[in-house]
């Protein structure tokens, strides 16, 4: 269609007298349609580029491809004197154009059913392939919550293929990440973020309000972060779902956990704890009073190792109570209380009621605070065997926290048996992991001396296609770990209040301390990982140095 500007003005005339589509189609001598049939628009464009223009482009302009006859591109539009727009579309697709006229309606209800069919095929193309062992994705995954929309609606089953992929990739977080003109997901797996999906902008409050909705959350409150759960049941198996979700400059974010209650507890073995560490462990496990605290990041798995040790002393004759935030995992013989801070049960007050139930040995999830820590250390003072976690880069860090926090150093010194530091490094593929020799450089940079080395062998990630790893290059994680054994010389060094690298470099001259990079490195040489994962997860150790 081409429009000189004496039509174009005359049309555009006619327009603002209030005419109907139907009226200014005529007036320009186009195809008016009062309804329109499913639209069948030609999807040659990169996927970007058509999601914008059959979403908020074509929202905005009214205007949308519809079908194609022959080698041309139906354009239906509500406003066929938007000469640019019809342009940009004629660029786009590099074909003639033919316009039909129709109302707003309709071009709104075309690209919703468009954006209905893309988001369909996006579930396909996140659901498992059909294979005699996966059934229907959708049969699998039974989702606790009572929903009044229809369960085959698109968004519905694009939700669910993300959790379920999720799961089978075994993923510990997905993330839905809204941007200006996008929403991204994406999956952490083995500690990694990757992109999975990138969707239109158009998507980004269906896909948010469904997951709000599935976790109880109010979806009409989107200035203030909400969290909730989801209790699933994937392939048999229970999964429990964290969601957080917060505000942000293009709309909201969501962050939602994946818990596999039925995990086993690994053993400390299978942990990476092996050799001298799982002596030192195993002998201070079974002592009866003192506090084990395991520090590290967010993420490092100290939880799971607290977990690993009760199991390991886990017997008839032990009275074992934990207080948590969240229940993990679920200990046979064991009682476990969750934290609840909208009706002041912290931390501090679960811990003095531990207390008076006679236990032998207690778990707190996490020294937050002073009362905390100070409830902990006179708890161990009194005949009870005290774990928990500290957020601290190494282990003589820990020391140094807890005087910080206001607890006499006296305390500290009495109470402490076994600091425990860790990190969580991927494993390496055996499948396509390559052997390899060490150069020098990357000999000192693993805190090594050549001449101490009977081999240089280690293993690096593999270049060829592996289907095992679907070329990540690694599969599942181990740890890696520091052990700070507290003895007597120790123990003065405490009372004299000395700053943690003192601590650590006495450790180390006189106690044969390995650090974190240490144990990695020895855990590079026997194939486990590889160098450039030590070294990602212990920068802050050679940052220290």
């Amino acid at each position: 269609m081409a429009l000189d500007s004496r039509a174009t003005r005359e049309a555009e005339t006619v327009q603002q007298d209030g005419s109907t589509p139907e009226m200014l189609a005529r007036f320009l001598g186009l195809e008016y349609r009062e309804k329109l049939a499913e639209p069948s628009p030609p999807r040659e464009l990169k996927r970007g580029d058509f999601d914008r223009i059959a979403g908020s482009w074509g929202r905005q302009m009214s205007m949308v491809p519809y079908c194609e006859e022959d080698q041309t591109v139906v354009v239906a539009t509500s406003n066929p004197l938007n000469i640019e727009a019809i342009d940009e579309l004629r660029l786009c697709y590099g074909r003639p154009l033919k316009i039909i006229v129709t109302t707003p309606e309709e071009v709104q209800k075309a690209i919703n059913a468009i954006r209905t069919s893309l988001m369909s095929d996006r579930s396909s193309s996140l659901s498992p392939d059909k294979t005699e062992e996966s059934e229907d994705f959708h049969t699998q995954l039974k989702i606790d919550v009572t929903d009044a929309e229809d369960d085959d609606a698109p968004i519905i089953r694009y939700v669910n293929a993300i959790i379920f992929k999720a799961s089978s990739e075994r993923a510990s977080d997905v993330h839905i990440e809204s941007f200006e003109d996008k929403v991204k997901v994406r999956f952490r797996v083995d500690g990694v973020l990757y992109d999975v999906a990138s969707e239109d902008k158009a998507f980004q409050a269906a896909i948010i309000s469904r997951i709000k909705v599935m976790a109880g959350l109010n979806i009409a409150e989107k200035r203030l972060p909400q969290d909730g759960r989801i209790g699933i049941k994937i392939a048999g198996k229970d999964v429990d779902i964290r969601v957080s979700t917060i505000p942000t400059q293009f709309g909201e974010r969501v962050v939602m956990r994946l818990l596999d209650k039925s995990d086993t507890i690994l053993d400390l073995e299978q942990l990476g704890i092996e050799g001298d560490n799982l002596a030192i462990v195993e002998r201070n496990i079974r002592k009866p009073n003192g506090i084990i605290l395991v520090t590290g990041p967010t993420g490092s798995g100290k939880t799971t190792t607290l977990y690993s040790c009760l199991r390991r002393i886990n017997t008839p004759e032990l009275n074992i109570l934990t207080v948590e935030d969240p229940i993990e995992y679920q200990l046979e013989g064991i009682g476990q209380m969750q934290v609840n801070p909208k009706i002041n049960f912290t931390f501090a007050s679960g811990l003095r009621a531990i207390l008076r139930q006679d236990p032998d040995v207690v778990m707190v999830g996490e020294i937050r605070d002073a009362e905390t820590a100070d409830i902990a250390i006179q708890a161990s003072l009194t005949g009870h065997l005290v774990f928990s976690t500290l957020h601290t880069n190494d282990s003589a860090g820990a020391i140094t926290r807890l005087i910080d926090m206001g607890i006499e150093p006296f305390l500290v010194s009495s109470s402490l048996l076994l600091v425990m530091a860790q990190r969580l490094v991927r494993r390496l593929c055996v499948h396509c992991r390559e052997e390899y020799q060490l150069t020098d450089e990357e000999i000192y940079e693993l805190e090594l001396e050549p001449e101490q080395l009977s081999s240089r062998t280690a293993y690096k990630p593999g270049t060829t296609d592996c289907e095992h790893c679907q070329n990540t290059r690694y599969s599942g994680r181990c740890g890696i770990h520091e052990l700070l054994l507290i003895n007597d010389e120790l123990r003065s060094l405490i009372l004299q209040r000395v700053d943690s690298n003192t601590i650590k470099n006495t450790a180390i001259k006189k106690y044969g301390f390995k650090t974190l990079r240490m144990d990695g490195a020895r855990k590079v040489l026997s194939g486990i990982t590889s160098l450039e994962e030590v070294v990602r997860v212990t920068h802050e150790e050679a940052l220290q140095e």
